[in-house]
């Protein structure tokens, strides 16, 4: 299949950022350990990899994570990839509505009531009510508003600040012009991972009249400011009941039959309140409709889901066919009602 009905201009504009970008060393490296872990000659697996690329939409990243080498081309199509992620969401997020996704003070304002949380501008707040904020809540979080993967979020609470004024001037060196309300998770998801709110990623596409939800994955992560793998986090898919689909895994070969820390089960998860979550989801998908293709991250608190931050450059989370045992994907779904 290809990106047919996803727009030409859009596609070839991506490949040639693609190709600009191309790095010969590490996809040579990455054909190497895709060739040793599935016993395939290094030249096979490289010109394999680029072949993809090219012609199936499948970045290189990908070739890896979904374990293609052990995939038939029949298999292989039943994936989503970044390429394809990518292709939808230039088509279907119009261009002047992506700045409320990308700053997270503007995607505030917009959401606010399905926040569920406290929250500040720092730059609009005096000392004294940064404090009283801070003191209010024990536990905040301070966040860059333009960044993604977790980069620029910190944790601190009120008994470790001691001067005020420098804790704002702090605040504001770091970029951390946002300050959060800690969110109180579900005791579902405290008892795998207290330390962090665990997100779950939620994508869905919103067709004009109805929101469908494409796929759910759940993150979870080792205690630090955020789930995500740059903070040693990891993710298992979930089924549309919200059931984890097997093992946890991340981007570097780690499997997680049970959490590191809690020992509790990642292939017997079952995420809770999910009827909650798709209500919740279709208020979501309605507030900016001009973005119809959003990966939504969400944590269920302890008294329903609140929203964490949406995405219109969704990204992909797909399954791992070498530590579930399915060897299929969910773009059918996605063409199913993006329709592609």
């Amino acid at each position: 299949m290809t990106a047919q009905g996803l727009g030409l201009k859009n596609r070839l504009a991506y490949l040639g950022r693609r190709a600009r970008g191309f790095d010969a060393a590490s996809v040579l490296q990455r054909s190497r350990e895709v060739g040793a872990r599935f016993g395939k000659p290094t030249p096979v697996v490289f010109a394999d990899m680029l072949w993809s690329a090219a012609f199936r939409n499948t970045a290189f990243q990908d070739y890896v994570d979904y374990d293609f080498a052990m995939l038939t081309g029949t298999e292989r199509e039943t994936f989503m990839t970044h390429s394809l992620s990518n292709h939808i969401a230039m088509k279907y997020d119009q261009p002047e509505f992506r700045s409320l996704f990308h700053d997270k003070l503007e995607f505030n304002h917009a959401f606010a009531d399905l926040l569920g949380r406290g929250w500040l501008d720092v730059r609009e707040s005096s000392v004294d009510q940064i404090r009283d904020f801070v003191l209010a809540h024990e536990k905040v979080m301070g966040k860059v508003p333009f960044s993604d993967s977790g980069h620029g979020v910190e944790r601190y609470e009120a008994t470790d600040v001691v001067d005020w004024d420098k804790f704002r001037a702090q605040l504001l060196a770091k970029g951390q012009t946002l300050l959060e309300e800690y969110i109180t998770q579900h005791p579902t998801l405290a008892a795998i991972c207290p330390g962090t709110a665990n997100t779950t990623r939620v994508t869905t596409f919103f067709d004009g009249t109805e929101t469908h939800v494409l796929s759910m994955a759940q993150k979870f992560g080792r205690g630090a400011a955020s789930d995500q793998q740059t903070f040693g986090g990891f993710y298992t898919m979930l089924d549309l009941n919200g059931h984890s689909r097997g093992a946890g895994y991340d981007s570097h070969d780690n499997v997680y039959q049970n959490h590191p820390e809690s020992g509790v089960s990642i292939v017997d998860f079952q995420l809770p309140m999910v009827d909650e979550l798709f209500e919740f989801i279709d208020k979501a998908a309605r507030v900016v409709p001009q973005i119809q293709y959003v990966g939504w991250d969400i944590v269920i608190g302890e008294n329903g889901p609140v929203l964490v931050e949406g995405n219109w450059a969704a990204g992909v989370y797909e399954n791992k066919p070498s530590v579930t045992g399915i060897r299929t994907g969910s773009r059918p779904r996605f063409r199913e009602f993006v329709g592609f």
